[in-house]
């Protein structure tokens, strides 16, 4: 069996990322990676990546759980929580202990207890001094990340906005704008393909993304093409 050294994951995961950022490659694939690659090098339970759209709103676009995601969308309807806070003032936002918030963010706070959140670690995704997100990392132990983790998990969230904004040269605000909301657009793509699937296959919605991944892959397709050809109806898994 062979074992790596948490050193050794960590290079492993900026070694990948790297990788994949020198040619052309899928955004929300790479974001995916990502979140996942966070969760074992930084011992969370489960991982969000929040971005905000050109109406100046935060939308859900890359999560490790349907348990994760939940919280930030719900987190985003009550327009109040760690990671909407995050974005708002662009700083780093740490609650220790959720069950201690007392009556801040009372909607994020049942609904993270209820989905087995203890402790919540959120971090802003910036880029010239404008926060266009945040990565958000959750634990079902209550304290607060080791300082070296949280170095760690910086450095995933400016990977995050790197891979986001690359596409060649990104100068103007306004390319920015279109490559931000091109990746929304194909995150809603995306969560209609896992439902499509979810359907069809009487499978949950996890299995669902899985699948549409790994066709994407095998066939050297990008998630938002595969979504939209089985939302169309062109291709059935």
């Amino acid at each position: 069996m062979v074992t790596s050294t948490r050193a050794e994951r960590v290079s492993g995961a900026f070694v990948k990322i790297a990788g994949a950022l020198v040619d052309d490659y899928d955004v929300l694939d790479l974001l995916h990676v990502l979140v996942e690659e966070s969760i074992g090098i930084l011992n969370a339970s489960a991982a969000g990546l929040l971005l905000v759209d050109h109406h100046g709103e935060l939308q859900v676009l890359a999560s490790s759980s349907e348990e994760s995601q939940l919280v930030e969308v719900l987190q985003l309807e009550a327009g109040a929580g760690p990671c909407v806070e995050c974005f708002r003032t662009g700083a780093v936002v740490t609650v220790d202990d959720i069950s201690e918030l007392g009556d801040r963010w009372p909607a994020f706070k049942q609904a993270a207890l209820s989905q087995g959140f203890v402790s919540v670690h959120a971090i802003p995704l910036r880029i010239r001094g404008r926060v266009i997100g945040s990565l958000n990392l959750f634990g079902e132990v209550a304290g607060a990340l080791p300082l070296e983790d949280a170095a760690i998990g910086q450095a995933l969230a400016d990977v995050a906005t790197i891979s986001i904004l690359q596409e060649r040269a990104i100068r103007e605000a306004g390319v920015v704008n279109d490559q931000l909301q091109r990746a929304l657009t194909s995150r809603i793509l995306i969560e209609q393909a896992k439902g499509v699937v979810a359907q069809l296959s009487n499978v949950d919605m996890q299995e669902s993304f899985t699948r549409i991944r790994n066709h994407a892959r095998r066939n050297h397709l990008s998630l938002r093409d595969t979504a939209a050809k089985i939302v169309d109806r062109s291709l059935s898994l």
